[in-house]
């Protein structure tokens, strides 16, 4: 299973980014093969609706949960219609962290 976690930077040792549709990059931590790669957040740019496009993005890397510090009130039903879990962080924590905690 694929699991996205907002990032700051390309890098596990990278802080969580609090800001979910925002963040600069997504972890991709693949739980079979315990593998991490990072992708660039295509909708960190954009003008408006920067989650749901976010959403969008990881749906098509078949992500089925994502862990983020907040999530805004559209990405909570979007998710659900797609069969996305979202997992709230509220402290901040390193990638490399989260994918301990990801593996207890």
């Amino acid at each position: 299973m694929k699991i996205a976690i907002s990032s700051k930077e390309s890098n596990t040792s990278s802080e969580i980014d609090s800001r979910f549709g925002r963040c600069a990059f997504f972890a991709l931590y693949d739980t079979e093969n315990k593998t991490t790669e990072f992708v660039r957040n295509e909708a960190a740019a954009t003008e408006e609706g920067a989650g749901p496009a976010a959403v969008k993005q990881l749906a098509g890397l078949k992500v089925k949960k994502i862990i983020a510090r907040d999530f805004g009130i559209k990405i909570k039903s979007l998710c659900s219609d797609l069969n996305i879990q979202l997992i709230i962080i509220k402290e901040s924590k390193t990638i490399e962290e989260i994918i301990k905690l990801l593996n207890h």
